[in-house]
């Protein structure tokens, strides 16, 4: 009997992404695995039943779907769907495989519980960034969106136009933008605000960023600080001491005096967002002017942001954003089954199921496994917060 994987509908509050698209179910019965998809599951990325059925996939009630597969993908594990998660917790059998974004460095409580379950746990966002891994990089993709999303946002909140124009009432100049963190969603948001027409700057404490920034048409400023140690080995950027914030605030004060739009993306995987943007600065910027923060979601660069809300300061809007790829679903969700699709291709072939720990990627992705939190970060974490492990518990 083929190994079959299971896509049930996300039940996050707000949540329109699915799993697997119908290309990607295509993908998988290459591997010799069956899907099946719970009704509606991708309605609301703009994938009705019938595409699925017309990709060989089946429809089925949630219960079946979880009781049908050895394999569950999700956008939200238990972890990133704190409440609604919980629900699916009597549906999971041991032995299951999970694979989703679960928050694993922050809702360890539901690492804890995946174990407890006796599922294996395979959380997207522990993706090891090295060349073999770029294709699973859900992180990335999701990211690629939020940068985007966030661009447009920024352009209708802003009381201005984006691009310079030569008009019969005279020229209209160009706004003038500038992106803080220079990742995957900061040059996204770059690139947009470009093709929109504004003149844009951004920063980043990355050296590395510098090229990619003036790649993109935008101009890199220059800090007068000591950056070294701020990225990690997989090229994320790295918590920095109180000192260097301070520092960086400050000399930042001056760029984003004369900016209309700031749009901050700095965050640090496993760890609150440093603030980047004190109230006294959101003050410097003039009436109308416009932050978003993308990163509001991990308590936001700026200290005004309210996840989820608009904030008025000063006549500075201050918008905190949550979920943005989710805005943007079918493409969103195309980019994460594509993510998943690659990933399960390590561990299937020919229909059978291989955990090869061996490999950095399944190794590191890997947060639970036979009644076990794996993951060293995670079982670490666990004791911090006084957690015990699944199996210290039985």
């Amino acid at each position: 009997m083929a190994l079959t994987i299971g896509v049930p509908r996300e039940t996050f509050p707000g949540e329109r992404r699915v799993a697997l698209t119908p290309r990607s179910c295509d993908a998988l019965g290459k591997l010799g695995a069956g899907v099946v998809v719970e009704e509606s599951a991708g309605v609301e990325a703009g994938f009705p039943d019938e595409l699925y059925l017309g990709r060989s996939a089946r429809i089925a009630p949630r219960a079946e779907v979880f009781r049908q597969s050895e394999i569950i993908v999700q956008v939200r594990a238990l972890g990133a769907n704190p409440r609604e998660g919980l629900a699916d917790l009597p549906l999971l059998r041991p032995g299951q495989i999970v694979i989703g974004f679960g928050e694993p460095l922050t809702a360890v409580e539901g690492a804890a519980e995946l174990a407890k379950a006796g599922v294996s746990f395979f959380a997207m966002e522990l993706m090891p960034r090295i060349t073999r891994a770029q294709s699973m990089d859900a992180l990335s993709s999701m990211a690629t969106i939020a940068g985007y999303r966030g661009a447009l946002l920024a352009a209708e909140a802003l009381p201005k136009i984006f691009p310079m124009l030569m008009t019969a009432a005279g020229t209209i100049t160009a706004a003038r933008v500038l992106i803080l963190g220079a990742g995957v969603a900061g040059l996204q948001a770059i690139a947009t605000a470009r093709r929109l027409g504004a003149v844009v700057s951004a920063y980043d404490v990355r050296s590395a960023a510098k090229e990619q920034i003036e790649s993109l048409g935008a101009k890199f400023v220059v800090l007068d600080l000591e950056t070294g140690g701020s990225e990690t080995q997989g090229g994320y950027a790295r918590a920095m001491d109180e000192q260097f914030y301070r520092r960086q605030r400050a000399l930042l004060t001056e760029v984003i005096r004369d900016q209309d739009v700031l749009i901050t993306t700095a965050a640090v995987p496993g760890k609150k967002a440093p603030i980047l943007v004190t109230a006294e600065m959101a003050s410097a910027m003039s009436p109308g002017s416009v932050i978003v923060d993308i990163a509001a979601e991990r308590g936001g660069n700026c200290e005004l942001t309210q996840p989820g809300e608009t904030v008025m300061h000063q006549g500075v809007s201050i918008l905190g954003p949550l979920n943005l790829a989710s805005a943007a679903p079918f493409h969103a969700s195309q980019m994460y089954g594509s993510n998943i699709a690659a990933f399960l291709k390590l561990m299937v072939k020919n229909g059978e199921l291989t955990i090869n720990r061996e490999d950095e990627i399944i190794r590191e992705t890997l947060v639970t496994h036979e009644r076990e939190v794996v993951n060293p970060r995670v079982s670490e974490l666990l004791n911090m917060a006084g957690v015990a492990p699944a199996g210290e518990r039985r």
